[in-house]
């Protein structure tokens, strides 16, 4: 016989009612498997399961929903259980929740929570949309560096249940500034009389509020760390950010350049959850867009067509030439975007890129064209002169595509654009266009037309 998975236990408990059960059997499962199995639920069901949850593993199942199940059930429950939930999560995740939901459930809640709780959240809430201060936590262990071992312990089991963290302390001067980090085990060895400020490590790698979060990840991407401070233009302590909330940061801006680099407008909602408008808003701006970019393809057929009415065949070849086009020059952006965004390009670069590319795109061409030939002479059998205008305009299609894909998303970046936009859709619309001139100048050159 088949057993059951903890979705299907969880749904037979609460369809017989067998509440003690149900809460034992959650009681007994990881905090984000038990959120997974809620999101599995019916939005009747939701609010139900999470008031049997024991009380101590409510806010931890709580953090692992989404963000459209935490809002559901913040706005049933009532305005003082709702800041109970607010004041036992952590503030980075308390604020992203609360920066989501309307103003005036957001005042009622914040009423009813602890004065510590509405400080740190409105301490992050002042910090710029996707920068460090806004992502940051401020649950940290943090020591003075005039500290003995002990009396840093001490204060460890004080604060260490509230942190986000304790792996790592973070050592201050009595004007907070950063001076310092000292690891749990080094303080666990050391004797119980040794002053902090004499074994810390004092070459502390740190991030300033106002970084972007992009430029945050490479940073843990750099150093390997599982937790980074966040200190103040004065280099005063006041905050750290986590591993896993990198994680989060990594699939939201993956998430992000996907969308923009298919011409959809980004949303930071699930696909399911969006809904048929939302998903029309966000994908027909772009639609639009490259609609009336592509008639300028159908302008210059046009402009053509005596020259295609005395060599019909050179027609056929059109959507081979745009599309092998339109590739070579996705390939080349793709792989740009992706250097820019993990930082391994940058403005300067553009000379070594463009070279690099150009070589790439000279290899490409000619294999291609070559290939092309070949097919053309044996199986198509059209005259000589139509194969080589083909095979040029292939060449030639291939570089201009390797260029425009090399350097837009580059150009992008520089002036402050997300090179994502300069993505596939885009750059293959021009690439179409110029292939098109590029083709009927060698066509005119080589056949007379």
């Amino acid at each position: 016989m088949e057993e059951k998975n903890d979705l299907e236990i969880i749904k037979e408990l609460l369809e017989t009612k067998q509440y003690t059960s149900l809460r034992q059997k959650m009681a007994d499962m990881n905090e984000a498997d038990v959120a997974s199995c809620m999101e599995e639920l019916e939005e009747k069901d939701l609010m139900k399961i999470f008031r049997i949850l024991p009380k101590d593993m409510a806010a931890d199942v709580f953090s692992y929903l989404e963000v459209d199940s935490q809002q559901y059930i913040i706005t049933a429950m009532s305005e003082r259980d709702a800041a109970s939930i607010i004041d036992n999560l952590m503030a980075d995740d308390a604020t992203d929740l609360l920066e989501e939901m309307p103003a005036n459930i957001v005042k009622r809640i914040l009423a009813n929570a602890k004065a510590e709780t509405r400080r740190d959240i409105n301490h992050l809430l002042r910090y710029p949309e996707d920068s460090a201060g806004s992502i940051m936590t401020v649950e940290y262990v943090d020591l003075k560096e005039s500290m003995t071992v002990a009396d840093a312990v001490s204060r460890i089991r004080q604060r260490g249940v509230d942190s986000e963290t304790i792996n790592i302390c973070y050592v201050i001067d009595a004007n907070r500034k950063l001076v310092g980090t000292v690891a749990l085990r080094y303080l666990l060895i050391s004797p119980e009389d040794a002053i902090i400020g004499e074994i810390m490590h004092e070459n502390v790698i740190y991030i300033n509020t106002l970084m972007d979060q992009e430029e945050v990840t490479r940073q843990f991407q750099k150093y390997d760390f599982t937790a980074m401070p966040v200190v103040d233009n004065e280099e005063r302590l006041v905050g750290i950010i986590t591993v896993d909330d990198i994680v989060d940061i990594m699939e939201e801006e993956a998430t992000e350049d996907m969308e923009k680099m298919a011409a959809i407008i980004p949303s930071d909602k699930p696909y399911l959850r969006t809904t048929v408008f939302e998903t029309w808003k966000q994908r027909m701006p772009w639609l639009l867009l490259l609609m009336v970019s592509a008639t300028l393809t159908g302008s210059i057929i046009t402009k053509f067509e005596d020259a295609l009415s005395k060599m019909a065949i050179l027609v056929a070849y059109l959507p081979m030439l745009m599309d092998t086009g339109g590739n070579a020059g996705g390939q080349a952006s793709v792989t740009i975007i992706r250097g820019l965004s993990l930082g391994e390009i940058e403005y300067k670069d553009v000379i070594k890129v463009i070279w690099k590319e150009a070589r790439v795109a000279i290899l490409c061409g000619v294999t291609l064209a070559v290939a092309n030939f070949a097919k053309l002479m044996l199986l198509d059998q059209i005259p000589v002169p139509v194969a080589i205008v083909v095979c040029l305009t292939l060449v030639c299609a291939v570089i201009i595509a390797k260029f425009i894909g090399c350097t837009l998303p580059v150009l992008a970046k520089r002036i402050g654009f997300d090179p994502a936009v300069m993505a596939s859709p885009f750059i293959t619309t021009i690439v179409d266009v110029i292939s098109l001139l590029v083709y009927f100048a060698i066509a005119t050159s080589v056949l007379g037309l």
